[in-house]
């Protein structure tokens, strides 16, 4: 790639950063979660963002004149790692923590690329937030597996006052 708009190159420097925390805090979770299933979320969360910062980097080096293309989560292999017995409540934190970081770094990917203008940089953007959203998804299933999701429901008269309140909007 030549010459990137600078909007691209501050937004990946940023992303850059945060990738790099990111990756540290995924690592040492993997170091000290017991539960098999969450520690491969973890771990596969980890290797997909290193994927990025590749491709990052790529689009950053004005002298990689190769087409640049985030590797799809199916690329990536499980671990087959040990279960360790040990507390619960770190994996519960853990995950739940995780879980609020891809959740975080699919909007921010996602929210970035609409400001990006290389369409190529915009696209592996949109990629990366749906990769993000993907692992969010596995973390969610695992905490609602585990019990530790909790999302309360909204009463029949609450949803009906909400619907008259609004029907109007239907003979417009």
């Amino acid at each position: 790639m030549d010459s990137l708009p600078a909007i691209d190159l501050g937004l990946m420097a940023e992303h850059l950063s945060a990738h790099e925390g990111v990756i540290n805090k995924l690592a040492h979770y993997q170091s000290i979660v017991t539960n098999l299933e969450l520690r491969n979320i973890l771990s596969l969360q980890e290797n997909v963002m290193h994927s990025h910062v590749w491709v990052m980097l790529a689009f950053i080096n004005p002298n990689y004149h190769i087409e640049v293309k985030v590797p799809p989560l199916s690329a990536y292999r499980e671990e087959h790692i040990f279960e360790r017995p040990g507390n619960g409540d770190v994996n519960k934190w853990i995950a739940l923590e995780a879980n609020n970081t891809a959740k975080n770094m699919s909007v921010e990917n996602y929210n970035s690329a609409m400001m990006m203008q290389d369409m190529n940089v915009k696209n592996a953007h949109i990629e990366m937030a749906l990769q993000q959203n993907q692992i969010k998804e596995k973390y969610a299933e695992f905490i609602k597996k585990m019990g530790w999701d909790f999302a309360p429901k909204a009463t029949t008269s609450s949803q009906v006052n909400t619907f008259l309140h609004f029907e109007h909007l239907l003979n417009q």
